[in-house]
């Protein structure tokens, strides 16, 4: 692993004992006890405290499966990368140990991988008595150049001594990480896979001692290629269950890029023959044929109305002044925003057409700046209302008295504008504003306004600055305080450009209120923007940033899709069924003008069937946003391939809301290669150890629901599930968990798009990070047949087993961060019918106690 191409941002277990079919929550033990605190996991490893990221060095020795990872000994965010160390004999119940191979003066200790030295090939330990031999990546740090070094154990991987020699291969690069090494038995060999990360590649070595290594071959770039590739595994495992029909696995994670948007494990299925890996899919594809809407080879636009300037006067026919070489349209022609640079706007809207196909496939490049529901082109005048303050005199005062201020944040009065060593400013209205960046972001403080009366419906203002929510330990926030307690609260996008957000204040007309401006954060985006603050009867809407295509029915955006942040255009689709009749228009938009503030699309068709971009098209390990480092054990008994994978995000990972430690592992998988419909697939379960946690079960009797929710009988917060749902007449339907005080995480079906999908929205806290909300998707046909179902519920995480009559499969998973109180149980369905055909649902006890 490498943070200097990673994104440094920054349980109490619900317990259940049975009662007839529910599952009855226990009273949770206090806040604070080590392995009970809020968030905890219960059944997945996390260390006692501190960071950790990748698991590695996975491997099995003399009954007990020992699980390195990364690990910093002495805080709670990335840092001091050492390899972290536990045991378990069972892959359920795990003992910490002390750190095993740590960081020195000259070198942290990267991602890597251990073996059982039986020939004593590198004389480390002797035939008798075998040394384990970890091969891990040293990052220098003086240079940052990333080698490939050993360290070996004679007492069984507690104690490890770094070897004389090291490095045993250098490429003196600064992307050259994570090798996984295993003895490869038709050559008498070692092999090694590890990362040319930035070059999307993987590399093979041989050795025949371990320290000494000669290149093989390469494979890559192929599949997902949106961020840096690391942390590969190479294993081979029977199709279908024969042992005389065998493909290889090569496992590739991805950050960023991957389906979900963020980190990401992919997968190759094919061969290996002791020098080169060929994967079974060769990558290439041709696209729905259908009726060309618009290609952009006439020369011109034709009968689309451009506004603004971002779109020139005719299509582009290759990279335009000051842009990187573009790549991916179709033809010669295309649609490119960046005349003029990224500074500039615009649209390129389509005459309306009547809906005829199922799908809208098209081209789509450039920005990652999705549209927001609710959003308006263009500057919307200031809300009418009466103005709290507008923060454009030299001190603080308003129309309503003077604001208080504490702290070295906010200083004697507002700023005008951006200040120093500060990114640029953007958004707020007239010369001054809030600005908490005084000092930078160490500062901290309060602005507090006078007392005012509620008495109109909406409270308006401009807001910007750092994303810590009022659930954070360190917020920077704005809080509507009444009689004391915080009844709203808004925070920035990690962004320094302003936009608008609206309070309801319906309930609270006639009431004394006071607006607070916190800043407790002292670390990256620790600081808050603020202006124009307005008592309204009008709701102001928060202004469009998108770079994106639209499709609008009846006036109304009803699909967006985006760029991602590549000058390559890739397919997107609009699933057009729900409209077929109806009018609708196209419209390539471009309202930003910042960084990639700028959008590319070609080749609109309308087609039956959807075009799938290169991630779509990739095959993933787990389509869920929390899924990364995936590696397997070595030398696992009976020749079964056990994974277990970092359960964390480089988009928001040292910002999640646990203390005192911060990240967990995944529960182990049990993987298997499955034939179906013709094409060899990697399924994954839960390792059969799981079964040694349960409780009683619990069974749900067959039940249907329309158009609504249904709670089952069944409560608790750490959870197995299995079961089975049919659609019936409905459009999207499943199963919510941890539910409970408007809070649910669901898992559902959606049938008009035939996916899967995960939603964590409405799960809890999720004002730590802008990225943290979401809703992640995966495709699985049903064809008129039940869903199967296997989820585990842990007290911060959801992962989902999702498989169909056909025996495809797909896995999502994702953390949450509920309220300890959300226990429940239900099943829905969105307008129409289903039914939940079986249920079976088990306690599982804490692997802590």
């Amino acid at each position: 692993m490498s943070p200097t191409v990673r994104p440094r941002r920054r349980l109490l277990a619900a317990l259940a004992v049975l009662t007839g079919l529910g599952l009855v929550v226990a009273s949770p033990a206090s806040a604070g006890t080590l392995y009970q605190e809020t968030y905890r996991p219960q059944f997945h490893f996390t260390p006692d405290r501190n960071w950790m990221n990748d698991p590695n060095g996975l491997i099995w020795y003399k009954g007990r499966y020992h699980l390195f990872f990364q690990y910093n000994p002495s805080g709670n965010t990335w840092g001091n990368m050492s390899w972290g160390h536990a045991v378990s004999t069972d892959l359920v119940h795990w003992k910490q140990l002390p750190v095993a191979i740590p960081q020195d003066d000259e070198e942290m200790v990267f991602s890597g991988s251990v073996v059982l030295d039986r020939n004593n090939t590198s004389g480390f330990g002797t035939k008798a008595d075998p040394a384990l031999v970890a091969v891990y990546t040293s990052l220098v740090k003086s240079t940052g150049v990333q080698r490939q070094s050993l360290a070996y154990s004679t007492d069984g991987g507690t104690t490890w001594t770094k070897y004389s020699g090291n490095p045993v291969l250098d490429l003196g690069s600064a992307n050259f990480r994570d090798p996984k090494v295993f003895w490869y038995a038709p050559t008498h060999s070692w092999l090694m896979a590890v990362a040319l990360s930035d070059q999307h590649r993987i590399s093979f070595y041989r050795s025949t001692d371990l320290r000494h290594w000669s290149h093989l071959s390469d494979f890559g770039p192929a599949g997902a290629t949106g961020g840096v590739w690391e942390c590969p595994d190479l294993f081979p495992l029977p199709v279908d269950g024969d042992a005389k029909k065998t493909k290889w696995v090569l496992a590739v994670n991805l950050n960023p890029g991957a389906v979900a948007g963020g980190s990401g494990a992919q997968y190759f299925v094919g061969d290996f023959d002791g020098t080169k890996f060929t994967a079974d899919d060769s990558g290439t594809y041709t696209a729905p044929s259908g009726t060309v809407m618009q290609d952009f080879e006439s020369g011109s636009y034709a009968n689309w109305a451009a506004s603004g300037s971002a779109f020139g006067g005719a299509p582009a026919t290759g990279a335009v002044d000051g842009q990187s070489a573009v790549t991916g349209y179709g033809g010669q022609g295309f649609a490119d925003s960046f005349h003029g640079g990224d500074a500039t706007t615009g649209t390129l809207t389509s005459p309306p057409f009547t809906v005829n196909s199922d799908y809208i496939n098209f081209r789509v490049g450039g920005g990652n700046h999705p549209y927001r529901p609710g959003s308006v082109l263009g500057d919307e005048p200031t809300p009418a209302g009466e103005t709290l303050a507008d923060f454009e005199g030299g001190t603080y005062s308003s129309p309503v008295g003077d604001w208080t201020a504490t702290g070295d944040a906010f200083g004697t009065g507002p700023a005008q504008g951006t200040l120093p060593d500060q990114q640029q400013v953007s958004g707020y209205l007239g010369h001054g504003l809030v600005n908490s960046y005084l000092h930078g972001d160490a500062a901290t403080g309060t602005l507090t306004s006078p007392a005012f009366t509620i008495d109109k419906k909406y409270l308006d203002f401009l807001i910007g600055g750092g994303y810590h929510g009022v659930s954070s330990d360190a917020p920077t926030a704005v809080e509507l305080v009444v009689d004391g307690k915080v009844v709203r609260s808004a925070t920035g996008a990690n962004s320094e450009a302003l936009d608008w957000t609206s309070w309801d204040l319906s309930d609270l007309r006639g009431k004394q209120a006071r607006i607070e401006v916190v800043d407790g954060n002292t670390g990256g985006w620790g600081h808050i923007d603020l202006d124009q603050v307005v008592l309204s009867d009008t709701r102001a809407q928060p202004r469009s940033a998108e770079t994106g295509v639209n499709l609008l029915v009846d006036g109304e955006i009803v699909r967006s899709a985006t760029g991602s942040d590549s000058e390559n255009l890739d397919w997107a689709s609009f699933g057009t069924t729900a409209y077929k009749g109806k009018k609708a228009q196209l419209q390539i938009v471009d309202a930003n003008t910042g960084g990639w503030g700028h959008v590319l699309a070609d080749d609109f068709t309308a087609a039956d069937k959807p075009a799938l971009s290169v991630p779509q098209r990739a095959h993933w390990l787990d389509h869920g946003q929390d899924f990364y480092a995936a590696n397997t054990f070595n030398d696992a008994p009976g020749g079964r391939r056990v994974m277990i994978a970092w359960m964390n995000s480089w988009n928001y990972g040292q910002t999640i809301p646990t203390s005192p430690w911060r990240s967990a592992d995944t529960f182990p998988r049990q993987l298997a290669l499955r034939t179906v419909d013709g094409t060899t697939q990697l399924v994954q379960q839960p390792v059969g150890e799981l079964k040694t946690l349960r409780g009683a079960g619990a069974d749900v009797p067959a039940t249907t629901v329309t158009d609504g929710t249904t709670p089952l009988a069944v409560r608790g917060g750490v959870l197995e599930l299995q079961a089975r749902l049919t659609a019936g007449t409905a459009d999207r339907f499943g199963l919510d968990v941890r539910t409970g005080g408007g809070r649910r995480t669901r898992i559902g079906y959606d049938t008009t798009t035939g996916e899967v999908y995960l939603d964590r929205t409405a799960s809890g806290a999720t004002d730590f990070d802008p990225s943290f909300s979401s809703t992640e998707h995966a495709r699985l046909a049903l064809d008129g047949k039940p869903l199967s179902l296997h989820i585990l519920v842990d007290a911060s995480s959801v992962e989902v087993y999702a498989e169909n009559a056909a025996g495809r499969q797909v896995v999502l998973t994702d953390q949450i961060f509920p309220d300890p109180a959300a226990t429940g149980v239900d099943l829905f369905a969105d307008n129409g019918t289903a039914t939940l055909n079986r249920l079976r649902a088990w306690q599982l006890a804490s692997i802590w106690k």
